[in-house]
């Protein structure tokens, strides 16, 4: 969740020559989760979670489609840059310490995988097929994004040795096992 000051003034300090925001704004509380984009996406009809340029009408809606405060109808023209900048530094964030290696290839080749068009309807799907808890809506999106990834490796086949690699396992297991008994062979 993000809170921001929305509305309230600028004002700058001479003697320190920062700026403050002087008191009188509303604190509004956002949330970038599966909720708002599956808004967004019954709105527009179209995938948010693309790589397509939006339009700045639709980066407004999605910005107030991600207000959960009560009873707040937030405006365009209350947004500050500095706002608009907190909020794409929130929908950026990973929210999360875990990482993953990049691509792997399989026998020196890069591994080819087609872009899957990714939906609200289908990062429900994975929820669903993971039997992840439909609370995780309300996460920050890359969160949960983040918990399916780690489902499909978890849940993923272990990838198969290659002669090489088997080789090179037994040549380590006989090598420990030779210096453990104290033999030559």
């Amino acid at each position: 969740m993000l809170t921001i000051m929305v509305g309230a003034e600028e004002g700058f300090n001479e003697e320190t020559q920062e700026f403050f925001e002087k008191p009188g704004g509303l604190a509004v509380t956002f949330e970038h989760s599966l909720v708002s984009v599956s808004k967004w996406e019954s709105k527009y009809e179209k995938v948010f979670l693309s790589a397509g340029e939006k339009s700045e009408d639709e980066i407004v809606a999605y910005i107030q489609m991600m207000v959960i405060s009560p009873e707040v109808s937030l405006e365009h023209s209350q947004l500050t840059q500095r706002n608009v900048d907190a909020i794409n530094n929130y929908i950026a964030s990973p929210q999360t310490a875990t990482t993953f290696p990049e691509n792997p290839s399989h026998r020196g080749r890069p591994k080819r995988t087609v872009p899957e068009i990714v939906t609200s309807e289908l990062i429900y799907y994975w929820m669903v097929a993971h039997q992840i808890p439909f609370e995780c809506e309300n996460w920050h999106l890359n969160r949960l994004l983040t918990l399916i990834k780690v489902c499909n490796v978890k849940a993923g086949k272990p990838k198969k040795m290659s002669r090489a690699e088997t080789a090179a396992q037994n040549r380590e297991i006989n090598a420990r096992r030779r210096a453990e008994l104290g033999t030559k062979g």
